[in-house]
C-alpha cells in the first residue's frame, strides 16, 4: 500500500500568487486510490449530489404510496380507498361486462353502475343473483362472492315505446274473461294430477312470504303426466332447465312467452304453474305443487318486471 506523502514532500503551489499551499489544505490530500477517485468524482460533477438527493426522496415517496384496491370509477359509485371489492360479471342482452364493485355497496348503487355500462335506467332494470337483488341490501348481505355472475333483464326506453299498445289495451278484457272461468285446479285435466295428493318429497312451503330462488333446483313436483319434475334456473346462461327422469329440457328464458299460476284449493301454500312455450295455451307446460314463496321470484326471473310496463 502506498504511503501518504509527508508535509515536506508535498509540492508547493506555483500559481501566480507564489504562496505555498496551506497546511490545512494539504492535510486533506491523500494518494489512496479510492479516496482520490471519490473526491475527484464529486468535485468534477457537483450536480450528482443533488440528483442523488432527489432519487432518495422519490424512493421514500414510492414506499409511502398506498397500493390501489380498485376504488374510484372502476369500483362503481361511492367506491373509495380501503373498500373491499368483488369482481362481478354482469350479463345483459348476451353482452358480458367484467367490473369490480364494493362488497358493501347496495343493490341500488349496483343499478347505477349497470346504467353506466348499459344505458338502462334503474327503473327498467331487473337485477338477479339467486333471485331479485334487493335495492336496500348490500352485496355482502345477499352473499355475493368474488366472480359472481349478475343477470340483468331490462329494456331500453326506445324498446318500451315500441311495444304494441293496442295489445296492452286488450289485456283487461282478457283478464275479465279469465275471471269467469272455473278455477284451474277444478278442471278435469288438472284434477287427475292433484288427486294424487301432495308429493312426499315436495319442498316445504312458507305462506305469506316471498323469497328469492333457492341455490338448489326446485324439486319434488309433478308435471302434467304425473311424473316427477324439477326446475333449475341457470341465470348465468339465461336458461330454465326442466328435468324429468327421462330427460332435461334446456329452455332460453327469452323463449318463454308467459308464466301463469294459481293456488291449489285446500293447499293454498302451494301453486300449480304453467310455462307458455308457444303462441297458444296448448303449449303450456304444467308444474304442480310449487311452493308459494317462490312463485313471484320464478315469474320475475323468467319474464322480468319490465315486460309489464
Amino acid at each position: 500500500m502506498q504511503q501518504p506523502l509527508s508535509l515536506a514532500e508535498l509540492p508547493q503551489d506555483t500559481s501566480g500568487a507564489g504562496a505555498p499551499t496551506s497546511h490545512r489544505a494539504r492535510c486533506c490530500v491523500s494518494t489512496s486510490p479510492c479516496f482520490a477517485a471519490s473526491s475527484f468524482s464529486w468535485a468534477a460533477e457537483p450536480g450528482m449530489q443533488a440528483e442523488a438527493a432527489r432519487d432518495g426522496a422519490e424512493d421514500e415517496e414510492t414506499q409511502a404510496e398506498p397500493v390501489s384496491n380498485g376504488g374510484g370509477p372502476e369500483g362503481g359509485p361511492g367506491a373509495g380507498p380501503g373498500q373491499e371489492l368483488v369482481e362481478l360479471r354482469i350479463i345483459w342482452n348476451k353482452t358480458k361486462y367484467d367490473v369490480r364493485f364494493p362488497l358493501d355497496g347496495s343493490g341500488a348503487a349496483l343499478k347505477q353502475q349497470i346504467q353506466a355500462l348499459t344505458g338502462l335506467p334503474p327503473a327498467m332494470q331487473k337485477v338477479m343473483f339467486k333471485g331479485l337483488v334487493p335495492e336496500d341490501k348490500t352485496l355482502r348481505e345477499i352473499k355475493v362472492t368474488n366472480g359472481a355472475k349478475i343477470m340483468v333483464v331490462g329494456s331500453t326506453i326506445n324498446d318500451v315505446l315500441a311495444v304494441n299498445t293496442p295489445k296492452e289495451a286488450a289485456q283487461p278484457e282478457v283478464k275479465a274473461e279469465e275471471s269467469k272461468k272455473e278455477p284451474l285446479c277444478r278442471q278435469k285435466q288438472h284434477r287427475k294430477v292433484l288427486d294424487k295428493g301432495k308429493p312426499d318429497d315436495v319442498m316445504p312451503s312458507v305462506k305469506g312470504v316471498q323469497e328469492r330462488l333457492p341455490t338448489v333446483p326446485l324439486s319434488g313436483m309433478y308435471n302434467k303426466s304425473g311424473g316427477k319434475v324439477r326446475l333449475t334456473f341457470k341465470l348465468e346462461q339465461d336458461q330454465l332447465w326442466i328435468g324429468t327422469k327421462e330427460r332435461t329440457e334446456k329452455l332460453p328464458m327469452g323463449s318463454i312467452k308467459n308464466v301463469v299460476s294459481e293456488p291449489i284449493e285446500g293447499h293454498e301454500d302451494y301453486h300449480m304453474m304453467a310455462f307458455q312455450l308457444g303462441p297458444t295455451e296448448a303449449s303450456y307446460y304444467w308444474v304442480y305443487w310449487v311452493p308459494t314463496q317462490y312463485v313471484d321470484a320464478i315469474k320475475d326471473t323468467v319474464l322480468g318486471k319490465w315486460q309489464y310496463f
